[in-house]
């Protein structure tokens, strides 16, 4: 099966060129199957570099073109200006660069893949916002990145890819209770669960907020859940409930030409 990315109409630019990659066209079995690119899981090296290659030949680059962090729920961005071999990313959560050929990119299984352009100024970004990092702000850090290399924020298109929603976003009350301290607002992204003192938490919708309300000037959502769709997406909760004990990752990626 060949590659087959998701793509975002929001983005479809004149200088740009980006995927939502699905688990689908990759070289990697069992669990893992079949298009693994996280270099942090335990599949076989050789097998998520020959998946992250493929990716990279879907956007017309070579697989030493690709960027990507060392995914630590942080809210810390970094501007890349030359690609480092990898596994030997800095760590933190989003990238952005201005550089034509780089394919800047994040692994998620479950949390949200933002994807970010201002094709005006030539300036793209990544960003891995899963609950702990759209918290603290890696959002605004991508935005306040991308702005440093000459970006405008109410130029810039933001992207949310393939997230688990909240219909699967089963969370206890002290999880809601830091949202919520944060800002009492943040009580409209939680609803009742079925079990007692839990709450389903609409990470997608708390996301496309705090986009919103850092200005920037068009965000749009695929809309799509990782944990629902075991054919095409890998999900750290799906797994995790299966007693799996691990699981690949979805790689979201974008690049100027």
């Amino acid at each position: 099966m060949a590659v087959d990315p998701l793509q975002a109409e929001a983005l479809h630019l004149g200088p740009v060129r980006h995927a939502f990659f699905t688990r689908e066209g990759g070289v990697s079995g069992g669990i893992y199957g079949s298009l693994n690119t996280g270099l942090g899981s335990a599949d076989a090296r050789d097998a998520v570099l020959e998946n992250r290659a493929r990716a990279c030949r879907h956007l017309g680059a070579a697989a030493e073109a690709l960027a990507t962090p060392h995914q630590v729920h942080s809210a810390d961005a970094f501007a890349v200006r030359d690609v480092w071999a990898p596994g030997k990313g800095p760590r933190g959560d989003a990238l952005v660069t201005d550089r034509p050929g780089i394919v800047i990119g994040v692994g998620t299984a479950d949390c949200g893949p933002v994807l970010f352009a201002d094709p005006q100024a030539g300036v793209i970004g990544a960003a891995h916002a899963g609950w702990k990092g759209a918290l603290t702000g890696v959002l605004e850090a991508t935005l306040s990145a991308m702005e440093a290399l000459g970006a405008r924020r109410e130029r810039i298109i933001a992207v949310l890819g393939p997230t688990i929603s909240a219909a699967s976003y089963e969370v206890g009350a002290e999880f809601a209770a830091r949202f919520c301290d944060q800002a009492p607002e943040n009580q409209r992204f939680f609803q009742p669960a079925t079990r007692q003192g839990h709450a389903m938490f609409d990470l997608p919708a708390y996301i496309r907020q705090r986009l919103v309300a850092a200005g920037t000037g068009t965000v749009a959502d695929l809309g799509i859940c990782t944990y629902r769709e075991e054919a095409k997406f890998f999900s750290y909760r799906r797994a995790t409930h299966r007693g799996e004990t691990d699981y690949g990752r979805l790689l979201s990626a974008i690049t100027l030409v």
